[in-house]
């Protein structure tokens, strides 16, 4: 059984695939060719904002975002350390300091009175009040921002986030890499901040079979800000440098890709909630397990459709019976941020974020992806209710 079958959906659109690839070998457009364009403006169009930004990794486009408003040594950003490294890393690549905020037990995303605790935190410079990271600066630490992730497909609660940002003046980044095709309250994920940012790895709901990214805003400076930076802080033309940038380009073969598997994107965020459901239908009775909630108006596309353990040793347990019957498993994420070595500097300590390390030990994900059988759905709940 495949934890997320790729091999399905090639064989369903395989000859536009093979159609698509074959244009850009055609036209030999290979940097910025016209299928780049297509998926911008079709993706535009599907998450209602009005400009969409390709690049070259989710990771990039959380960095063109930071980059385009000015983010540097000193500024505080808010974001989960329930996360992958990605959306703290960037904060650190431009010396700025990410200040890490508990998740919500239920949803996984960041919790918006925490939120309110740590920016009151770091504006009275109080770590009393919530705790918060060494600085190395000879001044307080000035908030700059909010990045909340829309971990595991589910976005986080921003009308509450923005209230929060609204009142403290700070700008919002939604970190939507898990979350493409999910929506809130009748909105798309990719249209619920300032600017959105979006992974189209291989593994995510809208994957390509490489890296690439893309940024969505309805800001027409900030889309000009990082169209320029995303090929080398490009002016009128790219020996015109009109500021520092990085080499941030989506390949068109990638864009190639991600336009004929958009194709059936629609019908397979469908499947993925009937998916989910029958997931959930399936393991309601077992009262040692947690589900995962869903709030009202909330939409998850289920990138990832993740259990509650009551402990570690029954994590292991259930992980390793369904290792027995040739069931794939992951854990996401074994080790939260403020404890990575990579953030060693900021001296946070192993409880401060006691929800998200609870959560670590517990969580585990099973098999999610639009063309999982029911029959092998049910052999996956045998297995985890008899345990």
């Amino acid at each position: 059984m495949d934890f997320i079958d790729l091999a399905a959906q090639q064989q369903r659109i395989r000859n536009l695939l093979e159609e698509n690839v074959l244009k850009v070998m055609d036209h030999g457009q290979y940097i910025m060719g016209p299928e780049v364009k297509a998926l911008e403006d079709n993706l535009a169009g599907f998450t209602g904002v009005k400009h969409a930004i390709s690049c070259s990794s989710g990771t990039d486009a959380l960095l063109m975002a930071l980059m385009a408003y000015g983010v540097g040594p000193g500024d505080a950003i808010f974001t989960s350390p329930f996360t992958f490294i990605a959306t703290a890393e960037v904060v650190a690549l431009l010396g700025a300091t990410p200040v890490f905020v508990d998740i919500d037990p239920r949803t996984y995303n960041i919790d918006p009175e925490k939120l309110e605790a740590a920016i009151s935190a770091v504006k009275q410079n109080n770590p009393q009040l919530y705790p918060l990271p060494a600085n190395k600066h000879a001044q307080p630490l000035t908030p700059r921002g909010i990045i909340p992730v829309d971990l595991f497909g589910l976005p986080a609660d921003y009308d509450r986030i923005k209230a929060i940002a609204k009142e403290h003046d700070l700008f919002v980044v939604e970190d939507a890499a898990q979350a493409f095709g999910a929506e809130y309250h009748g909105k798309k994920a990719g249209s619920l901040a300032d600017i959105a940012c979006t992974s189209f790895f291989p593994a995510k709901p809208l994957g390509g079979y490489g890296d690439g990214g893309m940024c969505f805003t309805d800001g027409d400076a900030l889309a000009d800000f990082m169209i320029s930076v995303r090929i080398h802080g490009k002016g009128s033309d790219k020996y015109d440098n009109i500021r520092v940038g990085i080499n941030g380009r989506l390949d068109t073969f990638q864009a190639a890709v991600l336009l004929a598997k958009f194709s059936l994107f629609p019908e397979e965020v469908t499947l993925r909630q009937q998916v989910a459901e029958r997931y959930s239908s399936l393991l309601a009775g077992n009262g040692s397990i947690v589900v995962p909630y869903i709030p009202q108006g909330f939409l998850s596309v289920w990138a990832q459709y993740s259990l509650l353990a009551r402990n570690g040793s029954q994590r292991s347990a259930i992980q390793g019976a369904l290792q027995k019957e040739g069931i794939p498993t992951a854990i996401y994420y074994p080790k939260p941020l403020h404890v990575q070595t990579a953030f060693a500097a900021l001296d946070y300590r192993p409880g401060d974020f006691p929800v998200s390390a609870d959560c670590a030990e517990r969580i585990f994900s099973l098999p999610m992806h639009p063309y999982l059988k029911e029959g092998d759905q049910k052999k996956i709940a045998d297995v985890i209710n008899r345990i």
